[in-house]
């Protein structure tokens, strides 16, 4: 496989891995309740996926620098939405 072929696999494997937050963010949105998530289970996401974030840029890793900056977002838009709606 040569470089680019990686790097889009990568990037797939980051959105199909990262679309995971998106039934949860939506079905949040909708009903207006998280009571069923703990703050616990995203912001240790978060704090992983900050430092593989972290990491991806000492690499300039594309596929690991966009998928962990999403997952970062999601993390962060589950616990507003928790800390908002409760």
């Amino acid at each position: 496989m040569n470089f680019p072929s990686v790097e889009i696999l990568g990037l797939i494997a980051g959105a199909v891995t990262s679309m995971g937050y998106l039934p949860q963010l939506y079905r949040g949105y909708k009903t207006k309740s998280l009571m069923d998530i703990s703050y616990y289970m995203p912001g240790v996401l978060a704090i992983g996926m900050t430092l593989w974030l972290i990491y991806g840029i000492f690499l300039k890793a594309l596929a690991v620098i966009v998928a962990n900056a999403f997952g970062i977002t999601c993390s962060i838009s589950l616990i507003i939405m928790k800390k908002i709606y409760s």
